[in-house]
């Protein structure tokens, strides 16, 4: 028994800390087959959020809401720099059915003194008999016109091919495909674990308890995150109060160095967080001194999957010159509140190698992404190849739509209608063992 005790913990603590992602996506999922139907490629419409949706269900997609499309495309702040009206995604339809579809999302950033008209590309999914030309809905993101920067920041190895046949390139920094995080409820998380791996019974609750006595042991090689300076105080907001001082941070910030930043004004910070109906939890994290507020992170804690892991996030964390005693009063902080939401792991991704090297310091798990999960591509041929250095990036959850998009409850299934459109521009280590399905299906 001993040696079965043995080999279950080697086993999970292996899992835990290479947290390599080596399954294909499910064949059942994956495979394109014969369409009988040809599919037409348009541009999708509010009145297709229905079927849209049906689509999304189908396949295993979160469900979004119409309150949700209504903030993505009409109370978007970034459609007032649009320099003309965005389409909101593209759908394929055969025989008025909607069988492909992606989103098509208006952002702004920050690259030294320009500011960049952005899309990002969201929630590509299509039926497996139309896999075999579902490329017209990515080659239809890169081809609209009217952008600055293009950019897909949650596709998995498939729809990164695709992406790179299309001339957009993977992030340079390839640190970014490492995850960072710490295991808060060992007997929780190994619970999760075990159920994700569908271990049987009785080795299931075996295999649970011996992963959550392993884990706890292991913990004590590793450090809990702590502040080290008593004159930084941190506090906890909602995105609500947001306020001015933040667009004070994010003016200085974004003139601290020439790297591209996505928008973080007061007004896109609380249409980037306020997703109606989000079954999950926002938190920000102030760290000021003085008063003079350093820094901030924003904390997602998530709702518990179908496994019941609990997951908190550091959706974002921007402090001045990056400097380390903030960062780590940020990241204590961060570890607490995550705590006290009973998550059961914190999760970290991203942001450039100085804070990085904060984040390390606590010695977390680590787990990595299989292929970058983040591309893009710059209209001007000269902004690209200037992105090409990991220096220009500061690239974290908040790019894209990796945060900006949540599970959400819909208050009806009542889709906006065209008529009454208009543009705003006046006129888990569960759901960490297949990171690869968690978002797009293709």
């Amino acid at each position: 028994m001993a040696s079965t005790e043995k080999r279950i913990s080697a086993a999970l603590l292996s899992a835990i800390r290479s947290r390599r992602d080596e399954q294909p996506v499910s064949t059942s999922a994956a495979t394109p087959g014969s369409a009988t139907v040809p599919a037409r490629l348009r541009e999708a419409v509010f009145s297709d959020f229905d079927g849209v949706a049906e689509l999304k269900r189908r396949w295993g997609m979160a469900e979004d809401s119409v309150e949700n499309w209504d903030r993505l495309w009409r109370q978007n702040p970034a459609l007032d720099r649009a320099p003309s009206p965005r389409p909101i995604g593209w759908v394929l339809e055969a025989e008025g059915k909607i069988v492909g579809y992606i989103g098509n999302i208006s952002l702004l950033c920050q690259y030294g003194d320009k500011t960049l008209t952005t899309v990002t590309a969201h929630g590509l999914v299509v039926e497996p008999s139309y896999r075999g030309v579902s490329v017209s809905l990515n080659a239809a993101f890169f081809r609209q016109k009217g952008a600055d920067l293009y950019v897909c920041t949650t596709t998995i190895p498939a729809v990164g091919r695709i992406s790179a046949a299309l001339k957009a390139d993977p992030l340079p920094d390839s640190e970014y495909w490492t995850v960072l995080f710490w295991v808060l409820e060992p007997a929780a998380f190994a619970k999760a674990v075990m159920k994700k791996l569908s271990v049987k019974s009785p080795l299931s609750s075996v295999g649970g308890v011996l992963g959550s006595l392993a884990i706890r042991a292991d913990r004590f090689r590793r450090k809990r995150p702590r502040q080290s300076s008593a004159s930084l105080d941190v506090c906890e907001i909602n995105v609500g109060e947001i306020g001015d001082e933040f667009q004070a941070l994010w003016i200085d910030k974004a003139n601290e160095k020439t790297r591209l930043l996505t928008d973080r004004s007061v007004t896109t910070l609380r249409w980037h967080y306020q997703i109606p109906g989000d079954r999950g939890s926002v938190r920000v994290l102030c760290c000021r001194k003085d008063g003079r507020l350093l820094g901030y992170a924003v904390v997602r804690n998530e709702e518990p999957d179908e496994n019941g892991l609990r997951k908190s996030i550091l959706a974002d964390m921007l402090t001045r010159e990056d400097e380390p005693a903030v960062v780590e009063a940020l990241l204590a902080a961060t570890y607490d509140l995550a705590e006290r939401a009973g998550s059961h792991i914190l999760e970290v991704m991203g942001f450039p190698e100085s804070i990085r090297q904060v984040f390390a310091q606590s010695s977390p798990y680590q787990r990595r992404y299989p292929a970058c999960p983040y591309y893009y591509k710059a209209a001007d041929s000269t902004l690209h190849k200037a992105l090409s250095e990991t220096a220009a990036w500061y690239a974290c959850p908040y790019d894209g739509d990796a945060t900006l998009i949540r599970a959400s409850y819909s208050s009806s299934r009542r889709p906006l209608t065209p008529a009454v459109y208009t543009q705003h521009n006046g006129s888990n280590l569960t759901d960490q063992v297949d990171e690869k399905e968690r978002t797009e299906v293709v």
